[in-house]
């Protein structure tokens, strides 16, 4: 029997559209994750560059503003655990003009190598994207708060997926 899948919901004071543009923008996405350069419109291809010489490929299956935006990892040469599985994005208004992300990595279950590191490193991100929307102060892969997260690590290709 599989493990459940790595799921994680914030409350973000800001619009579901603020978020939506948050999960598609290039320069969004860098903001609060790391270098992200593609189209993130329902059939792009999102390109996040980490610290391998190959990008993660993430083909957007759907992008609908604002409630829903889910991808498939195409292309992930330094993490292929991550090959064909579905990051995917949730957004709900709720009272007071905010929004309620749940994020859910199918397919990023315990049977995987990266998971420990994984958990650690969305955690950090799905935060960070909170602090980027709401106060413009996004913590991305190579901040002073991401590296400081990092101290007794061991080396895993996860690192590289910004994680």
């Amino acid at each position: 029997m599989a493990s459940a899948d790595y799921e994680k919901t914030i409350r973000v004071s800001a619009s579901p559209d603020a978020v939506f543009d948050a999960l598609t923008a290039p320069d969004e996405l860098t903001a609060w994750w790391t270098t992200a350069e593609g189209s993130g419109d329902t059939g792009g291809d999102l390109r996040f560059t980490m610290n391998a010489p190959d990008p993660c490929v993430m083909h957007v299956d759907e992008a609908t503003r604002p409630t829903l935006v889910e991808w498939t990892v195409t292309e992930c040469n330094f993490e292929p655990d991550w090959v064909g599985t579905r990051p995917t994005f949730a957004i709900t208004p709720v009272d007071g003009g905010a929004s309620l992300v749940r994020f859910v990595h199918h397919g990023l279950t315990a049977e995987l190598d990266c998971i420990d590191m994984c958990r650690k490193g969305w955690d950090h991100y799905i935060t960070s994207l909170r602090d980027h929307i709401e106060r413009g102060e996004g913590k991305p892969r190579g901040s002073a708060s991401d590296l400081a997260r990092r101290p007794g690590e061991t080396s895993h290709p996860a690192v590289d997926l910004g994680l």
